[in-house]
Formats: C-alpha cells, sequence, structure tokens
C-alpha cells in the first residue's frame, strides 16, 4: 500500500507542477500581469461602532484558499465578554451551531464541537495556532489541552467540513488561533490586563510587541489562579509566548515562534444525577490532579516568488506531557483511600507543511491554482499504573519499572498531498475543485494487564498481555466548492468534501473501570456538504444562512453495557453503525440605530441571533438498539442571541444561550446509576457585560450566569470525573487595562 501511494505521489507532481512551473509557456497558463493584482496577507481592522465583531474568510488568504466554503472570522477587538477566562460561550457566541463543553470556570481548556461531533477538547477539529499544529497528536489523539488565551488573540478562524482537503481530513473542520501583530513603525507597544472575580479568580496578561527596521516582535505573559466554584477545583496556569520576525529579503519573510504553558488544576470529580440535584456544588473527591506541561516550536517563512506566485513553509514540533492523577471509581462509591491510578503521556511531535499558491490566466479569466505537502511524525509514550495513596500532587509511579496497568509507545506518521483550484468562470461565478492523498500510519507497542476484582476490588486474576499493532493505510479524498457574488454585497457557497477519521490512542487501550474500548474499532469515513448565502446589506446587516448534511460511515459511538460479573454499568465504544446529520445554521446581526437613524459615530445599538437546527441519527444499524436513535452530543437546537449597546466609550452587551437536550450514549438512555451516560438536559445561561475606555485605560466588568442556573455539559467516563461535571454557578469579574 506505501508503495502504490508513493508512486500516486510521484504521478501527481510529475503530471502537474511542470505544466504550471511552465506557465509562461504554454497556452493555457500564460499570465497577464496586466490582470493580475499581487497577492496580500488579508488584513481586518475593526471599526469603532461599525464592526459586529465577526467575519468571514476571503476566497484566498496568503497561500490558503477558502472559496466556495463556509468560514466565520470571530474578531476579538469587538469581542465583549470575559476574556480573561476564555469564556467560550461569549468567544464563539456568534459562531452558529457549536456545542460548548464547560468544564472549568477559567477557560484552561476549550471544548466544542459543532453538526453533532463530540466537543471533547476540539478533537473533531484540525487545531492550529497561526497556521501550525497545537494538538497533542494530529492524528492518534487530536486533542488540545492548551487554549490561546483570548486576550493576546486578535482573531479565531473557524472552517468547516470542506477544510479537510487543505488542513486534514478531520469532518469538523479547522479551527485557527491567530496572535495579534506587531504595531508598525513602533518599537515598544505594552499592554497590562489585570482581572479579579469570584472564587479567588485572577488573571494577570502583559504582553510586548514593536517593530524596529527588519525585525519585529511579539510577546506575552499570562498568568491565573482561582480557587474554583466546587471545593477542591483550585489552578494555577502560567502560558508565555514569543515571537521574532526578520524580513530577509523585500520577497522573504522568517518568522520563529515559542509557546509555553504550565498548569496545576485540582479536580472536585463528578456527581450522580441524585447528588447534582441535591446540591451541585458537592465534591466527593479530594485526591484528583490534573497536569500540563506544553512547549511548542514553530518557524514561517513566507517568499513571494513573483506577482503573481508565492511559497509558505512551517516548520513546528511539540514536547508536551499531561499528568493525570486521582481515584477514578465510579461515583457513587466512595474513596477507599488506596493508592491511586496515573495516567501519563509524554508526546513527541515534529511536522512540516509546505505550499505553493499562482494566480494565473485562463479563457480570459484570473484563476488561482494550490498545491502542497504535509509531513508529521508523532511519538506518544503512555504509561498507567498505581501512584500514592496521599493527597497531594505526587505524579510519581510506585513501581516505574512494572507498572499495574500498561506502558505504551505509539508512534504516528502522515504524509499528504492535497490540491485545489479556483476556476474563475465569470466574474461572479467561481468553481474549486480540489483532492488529498493521504498516507497514515498508526501503531501500539507495549503491554496491558488484564486485571479481575471482586465487589470489594480485591484482585482475583492478573494477566500481562503483549500489545503489539500496526495499521497502514493510504486513500484520496475528493471535493468541490463553488462561489457565485449577488448584488448589494451577498454571495451564495456550496461544497462537497469528503472526510476521514482514524481511531486514536484512547481507542487501542486505555485500562479505565467507567470505560471499555472495541477491540476491532475501525477507521471513520464519510463527507460533508454545504449550500448557504452570506453577505452584508449598507454595513447595517451582516447574516449568513446555511444548510449542510454530514455522513458517517462506521461512526464511533458510545454504548451502555452492564458488567456480567461486578454487574456495574460502563461505557462502551464501538462502531456503532452509520449515521447522518442533516441540520441548518443561521446567523444575523443588525445595527438597529443605523438602520433606523443613519451613521453615527456617538451611539450604536444592534441585537443578533444565531440559531441552529440539527437531526442526528444512526442509519442502516443492524441492532434494533440503535436504530434511529440520536447521535451523541448533538442537541435539536442550540440558539444564541444578544443585545449591544455603545455610546462613545461606553459598552454594554448581554447574551442568552440555549442549548438543547442531548444524549451521551448511542441507545439513547436517560440515566445511569454512575452517572457515566445519561441525558444532558437543555439548559440556558444569561451573560452581561460593559467597558469604558478613557485614553489608555479600559475598565471591564461583567457577570457570567447572571440568573445562576444550575446545568451541566458533559458527564464524563474518567478525567475530570466520572459523573456529571457541573458548570459554573454565578460569578463577576472586574478588569483594569492599559496600552501604552
Amino acid at each position: 500500500m506505501r508503495r502504490i501511494f508513493i508512486h500516486t505521489l510521484f504521478l501527481f507532481y510529475t503530471a502537474l507542477l511542470p505544466a504550471l512551473l511552465r506557465g509562461q509557456d504554454s497556452s493555457v497558463f500564460k499570465i497577464d500581469t496586466t490582470s493580475v493584482q499581487t497577492l496580500e496577507e488579508v488584513t481586518i481592522e475593526s471599526k469603532k461602532n461599525n464592526s459586529f465583531g465577526i467575519t468571514h474568510l476571503r476566497q484566498v488568504e496568503g497561500t490558503a484558499i477558502y472559496a466556495g466554503k463556509k468560514s466565520e472570522v470571530v474578531l476579538l477587538s469587538d469581542t465583549k465578554g470575559n476574556l480573561a477566562a476564555n469564556n467560550a460561550r461569549e468567544v464563539y457566541g456568534k459562531v452558529a451551531g457549536l456545542n460548548i463543553w464547560e468544564s472549568d470556570g477559567a477557560g484552561i481548556q476549550l471544548g466544542i464541537g459543532g453538526r453533532g461531533l463530540n466537543p471533547n477538547r476540539v478533537s473533531n477539529f484540525n487545531t492550529r495556532q497561526n497556521g501550525y499544529d497545537i494538538s497533542a497528536d494530529a492524528l492518534g489523539y487530536p486533542e488540545s489541552y492548551y487554549t490561546p488565551p483570548a486576550e493576546a488573540l486578535e482573531r479565531i478562524e473557524v472552517v468547516r467540513g470542506a477544510a479537510s482537503l487543505q488542513y486534514g481530513t478531520q469532518f469538523g473542520g479547522f479551527i485557527n488561533f491567530k496572535f495579534k501583530q506587531p504595531p508598525k513603525n513602533k518599537l515598544v507597544l505594552a499592554e497590562v490586563r489585570q482581572t479579579i472575580g469570584s472564587f479567588g479568580f485572577t488573571n494577570t496578561f502583559v504582553s510586548l510587541s514593536g517593530t524596529k527596521g527588519k525585525w519585529r516582535y511579539y510577546s506575552f505573559y499570562q498568568y491565573k489562579t482561582g480557587n474554583g466554584w466546587r471545593p477542591n477545583s483550585g489552578f494555577g496556569v502560567h502560558t508565555a509566548h514569543t515571537s521574532v520576525g526578520y524580513e530577509l529579503t523585500e520577497k522573504t519573510d522568517i518568522t520563529i515562534e515559542y509557546t509555553f504553558m504550565n498548569y496545576l488544576a485540582q479536580q472536585p470529580g463528578g456527581l450522580t444525577d441524585n447528588q447534582f440535584l441535591s446540591d451541585a456544588r458537592k465534591s466527593f473527591r479530594s485526591r484528583n490532579w490534573f497536569s500540563v506541561n506544553w512547549n511548542l516550536f514553530a518557524l514561517n517563512m513566507d517568499h513571494t516568488i513573483s506577482e503573481t506566485s508565492r511559497i509558505n513553509l512551517k516548520v513546528f514540533g511539540l514536547r508536551a506531557q499531561r499528568d493525570a492523577l486521582g481515584y477514578m471509581g465510579m461515583i457513587n462509591r466512595k474513596d477507599p483511600m488506596t493508592d491511586r491510578n496515573l495516567l501519563q503521556d509524554k508526546f513527541h511531535n515534529k511536522g512540516a507543511e509546505i505550499r505553493y499558491l499562482r494566480r494565473y490566466m485562463l479563457l480570459e479569466n484570473s484563476s488561482i491554482f494550490l498545491v502542497g505537502g504535509r509531513y508529521y511524525n508523532g511519538k506518544t509514550y503512555r504509561k498507567q499504573g498505581n501512584a500514592s495513596d496521599g493527597s497531594s500532587a505526587d505524579f510519581t509511579f510506585l513501581h516505574p519499572d512494572d507498572l499495574e496497568h500498561s506502558d505504551y509507545l505509539f508512534p504516528s506518521r502522515n504524509v499528504s498531498l492535497f490540491s485545489e483550484n479556483v476556476f474563475t468562470i465569470t466574474p461572479k461565478l467561481t468553481i474549486t475543485p480540489g483532492l488529498r492523498l493521504e498516507y497514515i500510519s498508526t501503531k501500539s507497542d507495549g503491554y496491558y494487564n488484564e486485571i479481575n476484582t471482586d465487589l470489594a476490588g480485591n484482585i482475583i486474576y492478573k494477566n500481562k498481555v503483549q500489545d503489539n499493532r500496526n495499521n497502514d493505510r493510504a486513500f484520496l479524498l475528493f471535493g468541490i466548492g463553488t462561489g457565485y457574488t449577488l448584488k448589494k454585497g451577498g454571495s451564495l457557497y456550496a461544497n462537497f468534501s469528503q472526510n476521514y477519521r482514524s481511531i486514536n490512542f484512547n481507542d487501542m487501550r486505555i485500562v479505565n473501570p467507567n470505560s471499555r474500548v472495541d477491540n476491532n474499532l475501525k477507521d471513520e469515513t464519510g463527507y460533508s456538504a454545504d449550500l448557504g448565502i452570506r453577505g452584508n446589506m449598507k454595513n447595517y446587516l451582516s447574516y449568513d444562512f446555511s444548510l449542510f448534511y454530514l455522513k458517517y460511515n462506521d461512526r464511533i459511538g458510545s454504548v451502555l453495557m452492564v458488567d456480567s460479573f461486578t454487574y456495574q454499568p460502563y461505557r462502551y465504544r464501538t462502531n456503532i453503525s452509520d449515521s447522518r446529520n442533516i441540520g441548518m445554521e443561521a446567523f444575523a446581526e443588525a445595527d438597529i440605530y443605523k438602520m433606523l437613524a443613519g451613521a453615527s459615530r456617538k451611539l450604536g445599538i444592534s441585537v443578533f441571533g444565531n440559531f441552529s437546527l440539527i437531526d442526528a441519527r444512526y442509519v442502516n444499524s443492524k441492532q434494533s438498539a440503535f436504530a434511529d436513535k440520536m447521535v451523541e452530543f448533538a442537541p435539536r437546537m442550540i440558539l444564541r442571541s444578544g443585545l449591544s449597546i455603545s455610546c462613545k466609550s461606553f459598552r454594554m452587551a448581554y447574551q442568552y444561550s440555549y442549548t438543547g437536550d442531548q444524549f451521551t450514549d448511542a441507545t439513547n438512555s436517560k440515566y445511569s446509576a454512575n452517572a457515566v451516560t445519561g441525558l444532558i438536559p437543555a439548559y440556558y445561561i444569561m451573560d452581561l457585560s460593559a467597558s469604558y475606555t478613557v485614553k489608555k485605560l479600559i475598565f471591564s466588568a461583567g457577570i457570567n450566569n447572571l440568573s445562576d442556573n444550575r446545568y451541566f455539559t458533559r458527564r464524563s467516563d474518567g478525567y475530570p470525573g466520572p459523573g456529571i461535571i457541573p458548570s459554573d454557578g454565578r460569578s463577576f469579574y472586574l478588569t483594569i487595562g492599559a496600552r501604552f
């Protein structure tokens, strides 16, 4: 299979690249430079009282093509809310259809999913920062334990499933966090923000940036700490980043970056349904801890070959570790105060991605060709065994040379080639076909212990099993998009793209009394499609309305099962059946004052709403227990709406968020004794924020969960549970900031 893949790559390059590089000599690809504009990086500037805080990506930005794709860009400078705590409800409030997990009140980890996909640590998106990977392992473990601070961001780019051709095969799409850019012609720009809030929350953010000649830099440091809404939920987080850029020549620019994040958090554990209803703030676990150490490295080079072509190279790497420590027994059992379980992962990853973009004339219209390649190599070292029976954050194995549960090396390798071409049929109509050729290799090399215990927890059977597996596969994905420009600032878009999701390391082996995995799991395949209309009307109305269809083959899901020996329920992961998610996403925002009274620099009153409906079901199931059942984590309705008022330097915003019922397993069970599976009831939250600017100072304050609702967004079968993970009650915050 590998030989076939390599031969296909060779044929692709030898067939296409010579024709493109001979452009001047070919009548088909002849360039008329008088009709072609030099490609420039997109610059998004928000205008006071005139920006809605969200827009979409242009057809081409840098060396990336977004023509015909569903995209959203969140502009952080116009986003109201608790940025110090990375409040995802407010940050992503205008991105339609996102289901958000809230595991902590400080925004340490981001959990979002869309269109019926699991929100767990953004695992169904290809997650990047300034264009390069930041997740633990893009293939084998695509979860993100690091989330860039919202205070440091300029914008967040979100592209849905059609991003599979350029950014990886995931069904969810692509998320890219872009840091702020240094000011031009200024040596030092400093920004300082200090936030205090409920439950001992404090956040300090400091950044320095500037430009001197051909040099530029941007650096920040953030430290936040708090006690948490529940007992046993304190945390401390350090995040730092620095980037240095240098203009080698007028055509070549290079940037190096380093990002560090370290945090330690105590985890209060989950609750049963009855415990949650009795007192959602209670904690029955005092010995559970979670620690993460993240180190990201990146090099970016942009080179302009000519007025019509450019190339981009990104080289990146990750050295990281995460440790999860505690008693992971079912939450309806008391902590026996015996040895705790320690799960330790070390991630050593490296990769490179190169893109070549060329604009050329075809049939008297300007078209755009993109070709790129990617190499990725990852190694995950996973160990699971017993740790001390104490209560402190002691991440040390008791028997490191003979672990009680498992010891694995999970290598992964990925080589891919992708290409898209924007064919301009008329000045208003574009068609963009694309291909992605993918080779994926995932392996496991290690051992695990088969252990059976009696009802008292005593070991009655133990067997050490060597486990070595190798899974190589190569495949071709196809997609096509189209766009049509309407009058009065509107446009139509439609696309179809194939998707692919490989099983990850958690699907291969993990010891968890609340969860088990089918040893014969298969990769998931399918496709996604969008049809939509978006645009702006006279600068006072922004809108985006779309329909989507997502098809999954052999979808991996969770089933509630009962152990035949202990009679305890557990969550079982297996290929359930095919599924299809169909739905609608709509967003609109209007500046009411401008609409009725005309433009004003002093006053602005705007309202927004985003609304999604989804019907996600299992189909073609061979078992009646799953036939026509709702897919997990797919609420039928998500609604977010808000009102924003600005008057000179004062701004105030109110937001209402509603998420409908959702199930956590494929049988749609509503209850289990250990709370690992069951219904997540519908809930709503209200948030209020205000800010006032005086020269170089800014004062902001707000209330999150204004009505102090009791709700939860997830049921966990492992950390930070198991059981129901309650979301925070009402909280307050106050921020004082300065730029000078």
